[in-house]
C-alpha cells in the first residue's frame, strides 16, 4: 500500500495507520516545517519526505493508494478573520484537489476546521461528497471539532471512551480550563470554565484567551507537551527532541490519531490490511 500525506506535520497518518493496523510499504509525505520533519523522521525514518506541494509531481512516484491531508485551516477558522479560500494559506485546499485528480487514489481523507457553510460547501463541491464532523472530545480529553471529508466507507461516530481532563494530568494535580478576557490597564480576569474536558489546542500552544492546565499544590500551571501529547492520542515523548515551543506548535497543527485510526479501521480499507 502506498501512502500520500500533503501537509504531513508530524506524521500523525502514519501513527494512525500503525494503530489501525494497516501495513503500508511507502508512506510519502509533502511537508516543510523543519521541526515536524525532524520529529517525524525520528520516529518514522522510512518516510519519504517530497517537500513543498506545490513542486510535488505525481507522475514522479508510483500509484498511490490513499491520500490524505489537513490543509492550513487558518482561513477558514471561526477564530481567525475568516477569510476562506481568499486566505492564501486556506488556498492551498485546492493543491490538494489537484494532487486529488493526478494520483487518483482508491481512498482520499481531508480534515479541516468547522467553517462558514459556503467555505464548507466550496470544499464539498470540489470533493463530491459531504464531510463528516465528529468531536475529539469522544475519544480523548480534549474538545476538538473536526470535519472529514473522505470516501473511505461506513465511516461511523467513535464510541465515548469517557476520557476526562483528569485522566491525562501527570501530576495528580487539579486540572482546569480558563476563558480569558481583558478588563482593561492591562489586566485580564481569567474564568475556570471546565474541569472534564480542555479546550482545543491550537498552532499556538495556549494563547492568551483560553488554555487548559493543573493547579498543582495551589500553584497553576499550563499543560506539559506530553499531557498535550495525551490530549491528541499521540505516544508520549513522541514529540521530544525539539523546543517544546515547537512541540505545541506542531501538536496544535497535528491531528487526534484515535480519530483517524477509527475512521481507517472502521471501514474496509481492504488494500494493505493485516
Amino acid at each position: 500500500m502506498n501512502v500520500l500525506s500533503l501537509f504531513d506535520g508530524m506524521s500523525c497518518g502514519q501513527i494512525a495507520l500503525q494503530r489501525a493496523g494497516i501495513h503500508v510499504d511507502n508512506y510519502y509525505a509533502s511537508e516543510i516545517d523543519q521541526y515536524a520533519i525532524q520529529v517525524t523522521q525520528k520516529n518514522f525514518p522510512n518516510t519519504i519526505q517530497l517537500g513543498t506541494v506545490t513542486d510535488l509531481n505525481v507522475s514522479e512516484i508510483p500509484k498511490i493508494d490513499l491520500l490524505i491531508g489537513g490543509s492550513p485551516c487558518t482561513g477558514f477558522s471561526f477564530a481567525g478573520k475568516k477569510q476562506g479560500l481568499e486566505d492564501p494559506r486556506s488556498n492551498l485546499f485546492f493543491e490538494f484537489v489537484r494532487v486529488l485528480k493526478e494520483c487518483k487514489p482508491t481512498y482520499f481523507l481531508l480534515e479541516n476546521v468547522p467553517m462558514k457553510k459556503e467555505h464548507q460547501d466550496t470544499i464539498s463541491k470540489h470533493l463530491g461528497l459531504e464531510p463528516v464532523l465528529i468531536n475529539s472530545n469522544l475519544v480523548s480529553a480534549q474538545n476538538r471539532k473536526r470535519l472529514y471529508w473522505t470516501n473511505i466507507p461506513d465511516v461511523t461516530q467513535p464510541d465515548d471512551k469517557g476520557i476526562l481532563l483528569k485522566d491525562i494530568i501527570t501530576t495528580g494535580g487539579t486540572p482546569y480550563c480558563c476563558a480569558s478576557s481583558g478588563r482593561g490597564n492591562g489586566k485580564v480576569e481569567r474564568r475556570v470554565t471546565s474541569t472534564l474536558k480542555a479546550h482545543t489546542l491550537t498552532a499556538g500552544g495556549y494563547g492568551s484567551r483560553s488554555f487548559s492546565g493543573s493547579i498543582d499544590d495551589g500553584v497553576t500551571r499550563k499543560l506539559s507537551p506530553v499531557e498535550c501529547e495525551k490530549l491528541q492520542t499521540v505516544p508520549d515523548n513522541y514529540t521530544e527532541g525539539v523546543s517544546n515551543t515547537q512541540r505545541y506548535r506542531m501538536l496544535g497543527n497535528g491531528w487526534t490519531v484515535d480519530v483517524i485510526a477509527h475512521i481507517f479501521s472502521g471501514s474496509r480499507l481492504e488494500i494493505g490490511a493485516s
